[in-house]
């Protein structure tokens, strides 16, 4: 918890101390303030929305959060993001662009994520679902776990799903996402057969009544499966981010020599 003390250092952007780190703002010109200290004060790393801003803000912001932070994490992005920051010249840094996902990852050369030993399954219904899945991974990997996943999985081949599932089962996974479009039904299923917790993402890759996900999201609010919760139409990174802290937390618990 955060005392008041530390509450009234939340102005300064000067950071001396952990309290500060946790609730450092860097700006960015006139546009933006970064919440420098997230990941420290939350396990989660801060990620810039790319849609909808100026490319060149865009950059400007990323420049600011790996100095500060020695990563960047862009989400929502497209090539004209990626040349953009590719034209700063961030110093001593590595870009990958996550092109299926639309995800761009700027690092330090120096900087390495600390594995937590926390696992995540992944599993799609349909080749359609895959970015926003990808997404979710992305995520996951940057918060230090482990992931596997397993394509194409949905109940129009109920059998495809069995192996996936007892594999993730026997890897002793924390938590499972499970990004399904359409009726949304795969979430459901997998949640009536597991004992670990299950995040649905539900993809707007439908189209008639199911209007762009509402119909796979409505399902899966309306699950009967319990141990299932539900985050918002194409979020990989609202699933991703909570799979992640829930296998973090899991892994906290193991032995030290199951962490990488």
């Amino acid at each position: 918890m955060v005392a008041r003390r530390d509450l009234e250092r939340f102005a300064k952007t000067r950071v001396s101390t952990k309290a500060d780190t946790m609730l450092a703002i860097g700006r960015v010109k006139q546009f933006a303030r970064l919440d420098i200290g997230r990941e420290l004060r939350k396990g989660l790393p801060e990620v810039v929305l790319a849609e909808g801003k100026d490319a060149r803000d865009v950059a400007e912001i990323v420049a600011a959060v790996v100095r500060r932070t020695g990563r960047a994490i862009v989400s929502r992005a497209d090539r004209s993001y990626l040349t953009r920051i590719r034209a700063k010249r961030i110093a001593q840094t590595r870009v990958n662009f996550h092109e299926k996902a639309g995800m761009i990852v700027v690092k330090r050369l120096a900087y390495k994520t600390r594995k937590t030993g926390g696992k995540i399954g992944l599993l799609t219904a349909g080749t359609s679902d895959i970015p926003v899945a990808e997404e979710a991974r992305i995520i996951a990997d940057e918060m230090g776990c482990e992931t596997r996943a397993y394509y194409d999985v949905g109940v129009a081949g109920l059998h495809r799903l069995f192996g996936p599932l007892a594999e993730l089962l026997r890897w002793d996974a924390d938590v499972i996402i499970v990004v399904a479009g359409r009726e949304g039904a795969l979430p459901t299923v997998v949640a009536g057969l597991v004992d670990v917790p299950v995040i649905a993402v539900p993809t707007s890759r439908s189209y008639g009544f199911g209007n762009r996900g509402i119909a796979a999201m409505a399902a899966m609010l309306q699950s009967c499966s319990l141990g299932l919760a539900v985050v918002n139409i194409d979020s990989g990174v609202g699933g991703g981010s909570i799979g992640g802290l829930i296998a973090n937390r899991a892994a906290k618990d193991r032995p030290s020599k199951r962490r990488a």
